[in-house]
């Protein structure tokens, strides 16, 4: 079967055992001509023909699958009839991805204190675990769904709280996904080609800056990013198979993705739905059926943990922290919803600054660009030629995979572009494995058709020097950082397409020179990325807004990313003590990173704010949120007075609760939530808790919110007038600072 599409003519490769042979190349004796052997479109290698004996080793290949030697080495090598280098090429790269994910993972402390905070109260208390909430005492949740709480807090409930028992399943859940990236992408493309277009795909992903820093930390993206490939792989699956059950499978792993941090799941929906109703097999009416089938089973996995909080009499459950009536409806739709795309009147946020101002060019600017942006340019061309390239016919499987990962690059372009919500760039994580998915298909389509046909020739030099160029324009941006880098990439670059020009011109292909500039390209389109990539390792990533990079090239308004900038978020959080960190600076990186890479202390703005000394994260100093610090003294003097009390103290907002909670291993109430804003504390709430001796002491001003810091006005008025004001003497406060209130 000939591949045929409008304009240039490129036959498919022939597949067999032996990889894919050049169409019009001799196969076994067969007169050359321009037919290649057949794809089949489930993206499998065809079986041999052409005069390729199937009998020759058969017993022993055979002989070779059975047994648990066998096994192993299948595991090991691949299966036979696999290149020598795949199964190799794909260890060597989860083993790269395992190195930057875990390397000196230990000196991240608690990372996200908000997060870390819940995470150790859900080991503390199964109601706390269930619902997600910040305390023991469950007074009000995170302010998103509990599902990657769940995977964190299941850890440390087995071997323990601290930093690796909470990070490291983040750790290998990026490096799952990797995995995942690399089977869904071979088995779009047949034979050979799709072994190197897999192993291309999570290299790249691998070396994507923002993933290596989101899944150092505990961030809910790392898990939903897992679980929206693993919903590719099935949709792929059922698109190719047209099965029922893996369509819903994989509706239910968006579901379950839904539950990890709300509407953000359903941005690939709009690439699965419409692809699988129109290039699934069977009947239009069969496919909508499916469809539907798939749709409940979405419904159903979404909404379960909703609709059982929502149930829940408000009485027995915690605040639904980031709503403003109590209700995960609430949180849903606006502030982890609409509100992140429009503002929704400050609910979603500040207007997106943590990402620079919204628009098309969002993803290319001073903050972005080194974190997602290195390959999207390439990304974008290696889709328009592979579409083109995999027309039609043998080739089906790979179209509908470029579609599919196509159409999940486009929506979330877009809406990350154009939202002006609050925006953080470790968002972007959720493009990584479209951006990978594109490169290794098309690249390694543009490959073949430059190889076979001089109409194609312009196109690998056009993807070379294009990504090399803006590697240099991202490099040239933070001048100090690596300064040889951006020039090396600039002459390779040039070199590259030289080479790829070059061997393009005369009659024949000169392969070796070819081989060669390839090669040669690749290190140069990596060479950036890979240098961001390296950056987390040296030093603490910031919990709140965790970056790639150099000083300078990651955060709002200038804060500095994983290699450490001076200064905070302006007129936003005040920079706490941060000294002693392990890794701060640039003699904190681990010795065998290249010279150059900058390390760095923790960023501004991280809640809570515990320093961790020691490698399990052990806390060493606290800051509370904006408003007033929770010193150790004042700490030790609650803990000393708390009695029988449920909670150690009510403060304004979690930014102050989370620390205590961490540094005390008590319940904390965060009256006003992450923000402080939320009207989680009435003066009603307060008279019930004081007077029940569930709560004894009160420091109402600690938060940013709402007046008098979380709770309100009221709440700091009833305070005032019902408790007692602790003299600072008391417990080692200062005079006209934040004041401490003894209530019953």
């Amino acid at each position: 079967m000939t591949s045929r599409v409008p304009g240039p003519s490129v036959p498919s490769p022939v597949v067999s055992d032996q990889g894919s042979v050049p169409a019009g190349a001799a196969v076994s004796g067969q007169a050359p001509g321009p037919v290649a052997g057949p794809m089949p479109p489930d993206g499998r290698a065809a079986a041999p023909r052409h005069g390729v004996s199937s009998d020759d080793g058969a017993g022993a290949a055979r002989s070779r699958t059975t047994g648990t030697g066998a096994a192993v080495r299948r595991a090991v090598l691949g299966a036979p009839g696999d290149p020598r280098w795949a199964r190799p090429g794909l260890w060597g790269v989860l083993a790269l991805a395992a190195v930057l994910h875990m390397w000196a993972l230990g000196r991240n402390g608690y990372a996200n204190d908000y997060y870390a905070a819940a995470i150790l109260s859900g080991t503390q208390s199964w109601k706390a675990f269930f619902f997600g909430a910040l305390d023991a005492g469950s007074f009000i949740t995170v302010d998103k769904p509990p599902f990657a709480l769940w995977v964190m807090g299941l850890s440390a409930r087995i071997f323990g709280f601290g930093t690796w028992s909470m990070l490291l399943p983040q750790a290998l859940a990026g490096v799952a996904a990797v995995a995942v990236v690399h089977s869904a992408v071979r088995r779009a493309l047949p034979g050979t080609p799709g072994h190197a277009a897999a192993l291309l795909a999570a290299l790249v992903m691998t070396l994507t800056p923002i993933t290596v820093a989101i899944n150092r930390d505990n961030n809910p993206d790392t898990v939903l990013v897992l679980l929206l490939v693993l919903a590719a792989w099935f949709c792929q699956e059922a698109i190719r198979t047209g099965r029922t059950r893996t369509l819903v499978l994989s509706a239910v792993l968006v579901g379950l993705a839904f539950t990890t941090k709300m509407l953000q799941a359903y941005l690939v929906l709009p690439a699965f739905a419409p692809l699988y109703l129109a290039m699934a097999p069977g009947t239009v009416l069969r496919r909508l059926g499916c469809l539907l089938a798939a749709g409940v089973a979405l419904v159903v996995s979404s909404a379960w943990w909703m609709v059982i909080v929502d149930l829940w009499p408000a009485s027995g459950r915690p605040y639904i922290g980031g709503s403003t009536d109590n209700s995960v409806w609430d949180l849903v739709v606006g502030y982890n919803g609409l509100g992140r795309i429009f503002g929704a009147g400050g609910r979603g946020g500040g207007g997106g600054g943590f990402g620079g101002e919204s628009g098309a060019g969002r993803l290319f600017n001073d903050v972005m660009a080194g974190q997602i942006s290195w390959l999207l340019p390439f990304a974008v061309i290696a889709l328009a030629a592979g579409l083109v390239l995999a027309g039609r016919g043998s080739l089906n499987g790979t179209r509908v995979a470029l579609l599919l990962w196509g159409g999940w690059l486009a929506v979330h372009y877009v809406v990350f572009s154009f939202s002006s919500g609050t925006f953080h760039p470790y968002y972007s994580t959720a493009m990584a494995p479209a951006v990978a998915a594109l490169t290794g298909l098309g690249g390694v389509l543009l490959w073949h058709a430059y190889r076979r046909s001089r109409a194609w020739s312009w196109t690998p030099p056009a993807g070379v020097a294009v990504t090399g160029a803006w590697a240099f324009v991202v490099l040239r941006r933070t001048p100090d950082f690596v300064p040889w880098l951006a020039w090396t990439v600039a002459a390779v670059t040039v070199a590259a397409v030289a080479g790829l020009v070059l061997a393009r011109l005369g009659r024949r292909l000169r392969r070796r020179i070819a081989v060669v500039a390839l090669l040669a390209g690749l290190v140069a389109g990596l060479a950036g990325p890979a240098a961001y990539a390296l950056t987390p390792l040296g030093s603490a990533v910031n919990g709140t807004n965790p970056t790639a990079g150099p000083a300078g090239s990651g955060g709002f308004g200038g804060m500095r990313g994983a290699g450490g900038m001076p200064g905070g978020f302006p007129g936003r959080f005040s920079e706490g003590d941060q000294s002693g960190l392990p890794g701060e600076g640039p003699g904190g990186l681990p010795g065998d990173l290249p010279e150059g890479l900058p390390g760095g202390d923790r960023e501004a703005g991280s809640p809570g704010g515990v320093r961790p000394d020691g490698p399990q994260g052990t806390p060493g100093g606290m800051r509370g949120g904006p408003g007033g610090d929770v010193d150790e003294k004042t700490a030790e003097y609650l803990r000393k007075n708390r009695g029988g009390a449920t909670w150690l103290v009510a403060v304004g907002s979690a930014r102050s609760a989370s620390s205590l909670i961490l540094s005390t291993r008590l319940p904390v109430i965060a009256m006003g939530g992450f923000t402080g804003s939320d009207p989680a504390m009435t003066v009603e709430r307060l008279k019930e808790l004081a007077s029940s001796g569930q709560l004894r002491y009160l420091m109402p001003d600690g938060g940013r919110g709402g007046p008098g810091g979380g709770g309100g006005s009221e709440v700091t008025a009833w305070a005032q007038a019902n408790c007692t004001v602790v003299a600072p003497a008391e417990y080692g406060g200062t005079e006209g600072g934040q004041s401490l209130y003894r209530c019953g």
